[in-house]
C-alpha cells in the first residue's frame, strides 16, 4: 500500500494527535484503587458464603455436589451426621468440613448451581490476596456468613414439628423458644439468647478464629508499605 502523498500526507499527523488531544480534555476513566473502591456490579462473583436459615442453622448439608461441580477441583467437602447433641443443618447431615482453594478457584459459579439448598451463594467482596498460600485455603469458619440479629447460634435442635422440607420453603422464620431452652440449658453464656451479648459479639468470637478477606487485605497493604521504605 502507498503512504499517502501531497496535503493528506502532510495532514495524516494532525489526524492522529487529533485522537489524542480530543481525549486530553474528557473525564478520567481511571479507578484510584486501592485508595477509592469501587462497588462491584450487584451479580459479580466474588467470595463465597455458606448462608444460614432464619433460626440460625446452617444451611449446608453436606452432600458435595459443589466439589463435583466445581471444574478447578478447588472445593473440599467431608459431611458428617446431625446428632441430638450437635443438630447443625436440618435433616440427617451438615458439612463438617468444608474448604475452598481460591488459588485454584475460577469464579465461574457453577458451584452455587449445583447447592440444592441454596446454602452457597457468591458476594461481592473480591479481595481475596494473601501473603502466604496457605491462607488462601479458606475454612468453613471463614466462609459462614455472619449471624444475623434474631439467629440462634448452632447447635441446636430444629424448630419443633417441622422437617427439613419447611426450612427449604422458608417456613421458618426465626428461633422460638424451645430451641432458647435448649441452648440456654447447654450453653448458657450463649451469646445469642436474648439475655445474652447479642449477635455481634458472637460474630467477633467467629473472626477471632478465622482469617476474613480485610484481615489479610490489612497484612499485604502492611507488606507492601514495609517494603516500600
Amino acid at each position: 500500500m502507498k503512504p499517502a502523498g501531497g496535503v493528506r500526507g502532510f495532514l495524516a499527523p494532525a489526524g492522529g494527535f487529533g485522537v489524542t488531544l480530543s481525549n486530553m480534555f474528557r473525564p478520567t476513566v481511571t479507578e484510584e484503587y486501592p485508595s477509592e473502591k469501587v462497588p462491584a456490579k450487584p451479580r459479580y462473583h466474588g467470595r463465597h458464603q455458606l448462608n444460614r436459615y432464619a433460626d440460625g442453622l446452617e444451611k449446608c448439608i453436606g452432600c458435595e455436589l459443589c466439589a463435583w461441580a466445581c471444574p478447578a477441583d478447588a472445593i473440599y467437602v467431608e459431611g458428617a451426621d446431625n446428632t441430638p447433641d450437635n443438630q447443625r443443618s436440618p435433616g440427617e447431615r451438615y458439612g463438617a468440613v468444608y474448604q475452598i482453594n481460591y488459588l485454584r478457584c475460577i469464579f465461574c459459579g457453577l458451584c452455587i448451581e449445583a447447592c440444592p439448598t441454596r446454602a452457597l451463594t457468591m458476594t461481592n467482596e473480591y479481595e481475596l490476596a494473601g501473603p502466604t498460600r496457605t491462607g488462601m485455603i479458606w475454612e468453613k469458619q471463614d466462609l459462614l456468613a455472619p449471624l444475623r440479629s434474631g439467629m440462634l447460634a448452632a447447635p441446636h435442635p430444629m424448630v419443633e414439628g417441622t422437617t427439613d422440607t419447611e426450612y427449604y420453603r422458608g417456613e421458618v422464620t426465626g428461633p422460638t423458644e424451645a430451641q432458647q431452652a435448649w441452648v440456654r440449658e447447654h450453653r448458657p453464656d450463649d451469646p445469642t439468647l436474648p439475655e445474652g451479648e447479642g449477635v455481634d459479639a458472637a460474630n467477633v468470637q467467629l473472626s477471632d478464629a478465622a482469617t476474613t478477606a480485610a484481615e489479610m487485605a490489612r497484612l499485604v497493604a502492611a507488606a507492601n508499605k514495609q517494603g516500600s521504605r
